[in-house]
């Protein structure tokens, strides 16, 4: 079995140095009973959930890859917070990045973190609202030479990096489960290919019989930014699919929405 520990050791065109460096025995996030001393260093919402999508009508992304939902963080228990600070609801988000010169992450962004309706822009901006903003170790006191926004940056950053480690498309179709228009899965033989790679059973969702969503779920030594990634079986809910009869469609490319050209003033 591969190793459960992810590292952000591999961060794609960011060195995240501005975020203060946590010891290397930082407590373990979901594992600290009372109050948490450091929580530049410990999540006050201990799991973090890596969500993946499969969209199939209308299709986002390319044929052979799920997309990214966003990066969840939850409290151990299923429960989370949400919209954590408005004053951090940023806009622009890709102008942001291209701003920072991490046109890098935006280009990887545009290709596997796609909203259905084309509205990208719009997407990011919830996820980073909702989720991001509720994250104890990418509070702007964490950093050192803060800049406006480099949290931000460290979200969507960790977020493509995490996915990337996550190729849920090649390890399903290692375990012989592909996209088919007539053949159907159980909820077993999907789980259980996923957590051969992945070390932990993630959560695998369903709309109308079809699968459309995968949930893998992290503990975390240190920050969010740029901590370890330990995986873990969920503590709250543990998906809605059936236990048998589950569709994996194919990608209908031609219904693929086209996306809504921003600009950068």
């Amino acid at each position: 079995m591969p190793s459960t520990l992810f590292a952000l050791s591999t961060l794609l065109g960011l060195a995240a140095a501005a975020i203060e460096s946590c010891p290397a025995n930082a407590p373990i996030s979901c594992q600290t009973s009372g109050t948490i001393s450091n929580t530049c260093c410990t999540e006050v919402q201990g799991q973090v959930l890596q969500t993946q999508f499969w969209d199939s009508n209308p299709a986002t992304g390319p044929a052979k890859s799920w997309t990214i939902h966003g990066l969840w963080p939850d409290n151990c228990d299923g429960t989370y917070e949400a919209t954590c600070d408005s004053s951090r609801a940023y806009t622009d988000i890709g102008c942001i990045l291209l701003d920072k010169g991490h046109g890098d992450i935006l280009s990887y962004m545009e290709t596997y973190w796609k909203d259905y309706q084309g509205d990208d822009e719009s997407f990011w901006e919830h996820e980073w609202s909702k989720h991001g903003t509720c994250y104890s170790t990418l509070n702007p006191d964490c950093y050192s030479n803060y800049e406006k926004e480099d949290e931000l940056v460290d979200f969507l950053n960790t977020t493509i990096t995490l996915f990337k480690d996550l190729p849920t498309y090649e390890w399903l179709a290692d375990a012989g489960i592909t996209p088919s228009s007539s053949k159907t899965y159980t909820n077993a033989q999907i789980s259980s290919a996923l957590q051969k790679q992945f070390g932990a059973t993630p959560i695998l969702s369903c709309s109308s019989g079809e699968l459309n969503q995968v949930e893998y779920v992290f503990n975390v030594r240190g920050s969010v930014a740029k901590g370890q990634f330990i995986a873990v079986n969920p503590t709250g809910t543990k998906g809605n699919c059936p236990k048998s009869g589950i569709k994996y469609l194919p990608k209908d490319l031609s219904t693929t929405p086209k996306a809504n050209e921003g600009s950068c003033s």
